[in-house]
């Protein structure tokens, strides 16, 4: 029988450490080399940008008002007017964050996971870069209550550093959205507690999480 990692000598990889072959008394010392009571922004945030939260609103509910893509002009802080485009999926708003911010979505759920991920740009929609990576998760499962825990990640594509198509840029806008990697955490957080907000009022109240208007009726 073939055993794990039987394909690698050991020397090859030595920053992989299984009890196998870093015993306690070693690994914890090592751990707790990696604990620290103050952490650098750039090392917490510096190439991805990870929030939780909890929600108490049906995890099929939520996940259904997430995964219709109008959604967004309720819950975020500045993306409004999505329309669709003549390509299917493809939606066109704006982002209110820059003057005349062309942005353009598309939405790719799945029911079994209960993941939504939005892919997005500014000022084009050939080349979708900015990805929002969401999962709803029973919080009956996880936290032995009713209701929901949201997952959210961002990563930091190279292009939040650098405008890859410039000349789609409208004249007005000084700035770039990469501007603000800095205060992803905040500013997402601000969204989460505004989708906390809306899905709860709305569950409480015995409304319709999704309203019609989102789902495009």
């Amino acid at each position: 029988m073939t055993a794990a990692l039987d394909d690698i000598a050991p020397e090859a990889i030595p920053q992989v450490h299984r009890i196998e072959s870093t015993d306690i008394e070693t690994a914890e010392p090592m751990v707790a080399e990696m604990l620290h009571s103050v952490y650098p922004h750039e090392q917490v945030y510096g190439e991805y940008c990870t929030l939780h939260g909890y929600v108490d609103c049906p995890p099929r509910q939520l996940y259904d008002y997430l995964a219709h893509i109008r959604s967004l002009e309720e819950w975020t802080y500045s993306l409004r007017g999505l329309t669709v485009t003549d390509t299917p999926g493809l939606w066109q708003g704006y982002d209110r964050l820059g003057a005349d911010t062309e942005v353009y979505a598309r939405v790719e759920a799945n029911p079994d996971a209960m993941t939504v991920d939005y892919h997005c740009a500014w000022d084009q929609g050939a080349h979708l870069w900015m990805i929002y990576l969401m999962r709803v998760v029973d919080a009956q499962a996880v936290l032995d209550r009713p209701g929901s825990v949201v997952l959210w990640t961002n990563c930091r594509h190279p292009f939040y550093d650098r405008n890859p198509f410039p000349a789609a840029a409208p004249a007005a806008r000084d700035g770039w959205v990469g501007d603000y990697w800095d205060i992803f955490y905040p500013g997402h957080l601000l969204e989460m507690h505004n989708l906390k907000a809306i899905a709860e009022y709305r569950h409480s109240h015995g409304l319709p999480v999704t309203p019609e208007w989102v789902r495009g009726a």
